[in-house]
């Protein structure tokens, strides 16, 4: 169902977000991920002498995580093809301290810790969330059945569909279904 018809407007700006899940022949995974914001008008030179044109990028990113199916990350990898300014590149590096973390529950926390604020780009941060979503999308389906139970359990009360009391987990992973009575019943017990 799309969306309502719009009011009258104009088009100003345009974030893109792209994420490539690719099998590799070594058993791992890559997530490419590429974030470009680009205007419906020139950007007139800023304090470095930098100018974009209309539909030109200025903000033009990528990030690669490599990982395996377990969702652990061997290898992260930061390039900036266009940025307002020449320090945005120093911060690529930083984003290694991502290697040997798991995505599941909390990483999105734990990137906050290691990459929040003046430690990392807020724009390759942006692209972390929908590289997990990604690699889960990617990854779950063709896993065995180990490995997709695993995942079933991160996935667990992260939406309504995923909720453990939902007709979704009651078909699919009935060994995770918890009903909303027995729910109650428990909540009831514990006071």
């Amino acid at each position: 169902m799309p969306l309502p018809e719009p009011a009258q407007r104009e088009l100003l700006h345009r974030r893109s977000v792209y994420c490539d899940a690719f099998r590799r022949e070594d058993g791992l995974w890559d997530i490419d991920a590429r974030m470009t914001d680009i205007k419906t008008y020139d950007i007139a030179e800023n304090e470095e002498g930098n100018s974009w044109a209309t539909d030109e990028p200025y903000h033009d990113m990528h990030l690669r995580i490599t990982l395996d199916k377990q969702f652990l990350i061997h290898k992260v990898s930061a390039a900036m093809d266009s940025m307002p300014f020449g320090m945005c590149t120093r911060i690529n590096k930083a984003f290694k301290k991502l290697e040997g973390t798991r995505i599941g529950p909390g990483w999105h926390s734990k990137t906050r810790e290691l990459l929040g604020g003046i430690q990392g780009c807020t724009h390759l941060h942006d692209l972390l969330k929908p590289i997990a979503t990604t690699a889960v999308q990617a990854i779950f389906p063709l896993s065995d059945e180990k490995v997709r139970k695993a995942s079933a359990v991160l996935a667990l009360n992260s939406c309504h569909t995923w909720s453990q009391s939902s007709d979704m987990v009651k078909v699919h992973f009935s060994e995770l279904y918890v009903s909303e009575s027995s729910k109650r019943f428990e909540k009831d017990l514990m006071g």
